[in-house]
């Protein structure tokens, strides 16, 4: 009788499959060392990786004819690497700046005017917020029982609760104002090498990848197009209506016009109310104070130049690129700002876009039908 132990053609043997586990043991350990060393340095990757995504077919257009192999084409490769990287930082940081001084500013005075109007002029709000309740148990078929004093309690609470974080946040920028220079450092270098050597970089963290290079391509494909579709079709709409809300706030003189855009930017996200969340209020508040055709021209031009310029401006941008639905969109958005703050304003989206690309190719590669 033999020692040696008899294998069927085709088996794999035990010793080469407890290697396999081993390794692959040792291989995910790896991985999740390295994760654990870039988690600090994730934010500044991610928005170096969509900055440098957006703006690459103009860096590539740019250098499209020199001759990169000649040391005069290594040299201006370089040269152009560091100009845009250094472009896009100032292109966004500047503008930043300036709106983050004023919506400060803004906001303080806001809400400074608020309290302070409570103060004076207690009688004038208190028929304000009586016709404000009156209207909202008429619309609610007196489902919303709410008094004028309820609604002053609420926002009186809001306002001091408001300026008490604000101090606070401004202690928490001011202590951190050190990182946040570190971060943008880091992003120059990082804009730097990707716009250098992009590809060069793209390759080798899509060779480590263990699927088929026409899934990779397919991948790399789908990233690049929701990254450009998702600035464009998203971001970018909802910036513009943001500038047309703050010019026509300003025309109106709305007090704190910046603080208002900043929140129609945010409120646009949401499907089918949108900046009226911010401009319809505003706009019967002043209905409310007397100015009724002020207040009607203020609706009416609002409705018009903020809230329906989405449905101009999403269509050109997108042209169906993004094959989901607005509302999939709006809790993939909320989602994403849940899981990773203010990364997953970009984040939310595409997951759930990749993971709809990768059941594709899943059902693809299986040969499974929904038919």
């Amino acid at each position: 009788m033999s020692d040696s132990i008899q294998q069927t053609p085709g088996q794999e043997p035990p010793q080469r499959n407890i290697q396999t586990y081993v390794f692959g043991g040792i291989l995910i350990v790896l991985f999740v060392a390295v994760c654990r060393l870039f988690a600090p340095f994730f934010t500044v990757l991610l928005w170096s990786t969509l900055l440098y995504v957006v703006l690459s077919p103009l860096h590539h257009k740019v250098i499209q004819k020199t001759n990169l192999l000649s040391t005069r084409g290594k040299i201006l490769k370089s040269v152009w690497a560091g100009v845009f990287a250094m472009g896009t930082i100032i292109l966004i940081l500047i503008p930043l700046s300036l709106i983050a001084s004023v919506f400060s500013r803004q906001i303080i005075e806001l809400l400074r005017y608020a309290r302070d109007l409570f103060n004076q002029k207690p009688q004038m709000l208190r028929e304000l917020f009586d016709n404000i309740a009156r209207f909202i148990r008429d619309i609610s078929v007196n489902q919303v029982n709410i008094s004028g004093d309820d609604i002053q309690q609420h926002i009186m609470g809001y306002l001091t609760s408001g300026l008490q974080n604000l101090l606070l946040m401004s202690g928490n920028i001011a202590r951190n104002i050190g990182g946040f220079i570190f971060s943008i450092v880091l992003m120059i270098f990082c804009l730097f090498f990707f716009y250098a050597d992009g590809p060069y970089l793209a390759q080798l963290v899509l060779h480590a990848i263990p699927i088929k290079r026409e899934y990779i391509s397919t991948l790399t494909g789908k990233f690049m197009e929701i990254t450009r579709n998702l600035f464009f079709g998203y971001i970018m709409v909802a910036l513009i209506q943001a500038v047309m809300a703050y010019i026509i706030f300003s025309i109106f003189h709305v007090r704190g016009a910046l603080v208002f855009a900043g929140i129609t930017f945010i409120c646009v996200f949401i499907p089918m109310i949108g900046g009226g969340l911010v401009w319809l209020p505003l706009g019967l508040v002043r209905n409310f104070s007397g100015d009724i055709f002020g207040g009607i021209l203020f609706l009416v031009v609002s409705g018009v130049f903020i809230s329906l310029l989405d449905n101009f401006l999403r269509p050109m941008f997108l042209k169906d690129r993004i094959q989901l639905h607005p509302l999939i969109i709006f809790f993939a958005i909320l989602g994403g700002i849940s899981a990773f703050g203010f990364n997953g304003l970009i984040l939310g989206p595409m997951v759930v876009i990749l993971f709809l690309t990768v059941l594709d190719l899943f059902l693809t590669e299986h040969k499974i039908s929904g038919d």
